[in-house]
């Protein structure tokens, strides 16, 4: 191959990787496979669309090395090599050139940490890599995304990703490199695992970092949108002090919380760290700063038993009754994390009807059934 022109396999579901990473690369965005380096970022959801789409660019000989990286391939690397050519595992910033000019070059890939490929029919993973300092990237170049403000969770929940992909300590950019690139935006939003814990370890909040944050921002006078999509905020990080702040500075009317159950017992053995209570104190706290509180449930999870499933429904309707909203997901199990050969509970017929009527009376939104994910995913 000549000199390799780079392409990022760009759709809605990868657009924020690809934000972080194309500042670092001479790379354009692609709809299709394109001769050259072809890189992609997907998740588990997407992969087996994606495995298709280069199954059939390799069979018509299209002259491409395909590098694969995001939440899937860095999880499951020997399965990703089966249709890819290279694997980045964890994050890209570092990774992600060195690997290009490795291919570029025609070098051996075997001194680019934090990547996976074969050699010899056998799979070759590199030393991993030390988690990036985030002050030393840009949070997004040509493309706009949230400004992410903080990686890693010390929490390590067994059904998420975040704390296999980005470590269980927690990494924060700097105010003035956030400040810089929010004049950028015409509304400031962010992404963070827990918007409150800015600054903090992840498991106690330093309020006084967030306030200093948002009071930087404000001197832009723009809208700031902070602990909503596509961020959340833990429920036992919410407290007066805090809401005071997202109402001082802020122009949101509503805050994400991820409660994910209403069972003591499941919030335990998740790896939660908060009880229901905190839950039920945060949406209390958060109607009294006039907030509405978006909540976040998982119905499915392994080992939930149908008074485990009567509870969490209990919980939304008290969430919806009082004033909240609900977004329900159905528990995927995920790869690289403790539950990802666990089996999704059956939901009970009295859970799946009254999901869907709170759905059709337009007081929950997501998606809860097993039936209605195979269909999103197979269109």
């Amino acid at each position: 191959m000549s000199r390799c022109k780079a392409w990022f396999r760009w759709n809605n579901k990868n657009s924020y990787s690809i934000a972080a990473l194309l500042p670092l690369i001479e790379a354009d965005l692609a709809r299709k496979p394109e001769p050259g380096i072809m890189l992609y970022s997907f998740a588990t959801a997407q992969s087996v669309q994606i495995y298709r789409e280069v199954s059939e660019a390799k069979a018509a000989k299209l002259d491409a090395t395909f590098v694969a990286g995001g939440p899937h391939p860095s999880a499951m690397p020997e399965e990703v090599l089966e249709y890819f050519d290279f694997v980045v595992i964890g994050e890209g910033e570092e990774t992600l050139p060195e690997l290009i000019g490795a291919i570029e070059n025609g070098e051996s890939p075997a001194s680019v940490k934090g990547i996976a490929y074969k050699s010899g029919g056998f799979v070759r993973i590199t030393e991993g890599r030390s988690p990036v300092d985030l002050d030393l990237y840009p949070p997004f170049g040509k493309i706009l995304s949230p400004l992410e403000i903080s990686r890693g969770c010390p929490w390590g929940c067994t059904y998420c990703q975040t704390p296999r992909l980005f470590g269980c300590k927690m990494r924060h950019r700097s105010i003035p490199v956030i400040t810089e690139y929010a004049r950028r935006h015409k509304d400031i939003r962010f992404t963070s695992p827990n918007s409150l814990a800015y600054g903090s370890d992840g498991r106690a909040a330093r309020l006084e970092k967030v306030e200093a944050l948002l009071s930087g921002l404000a001197e832009q006078k723009k809208p700031i949108y902070f602990g909503t999509f596509p961020s959340e905020v833990r429920p036992d990080f919410v407290s007066d002090q805090a809401l005071e702040l997202i109402t001082k500075y802020c122009a949101n009317k509503s805050i994400s919380l991820g409660g994910q159950s209403g069972s003591p017992a499941v919030l335990r053995a998740i790896g939660r760290g908060h009880s229901v209570r905190q839950v039920e104190e945060a949406c209390d706290l958060c109607r009294d700063h006039s907030l509405t509180p978006q909540v976040d449930l998982i119905f499915g999870l392994p080992e939930e038993s149908a008074q485990d499933q009567r509870m969490t429904l209990d919980l939304a309707k008290w969430i919806v009754k009082t004033g909240g909203k609900v977004r329900a997901h159905r528990f995927t199990p995920l790869p690289g994390t403790p539950l990802a050969k666990a089996l999704p509970a059956t939901l009970t017929e009295e859970v799946e009807a009254e999901l869907g009527r709170m759905a059709l009376e337009g007081k929950l939104t997501g998606i809860w059934s097993a039936r209605d994910r195979h269909q999103r995913q197979v269109c």
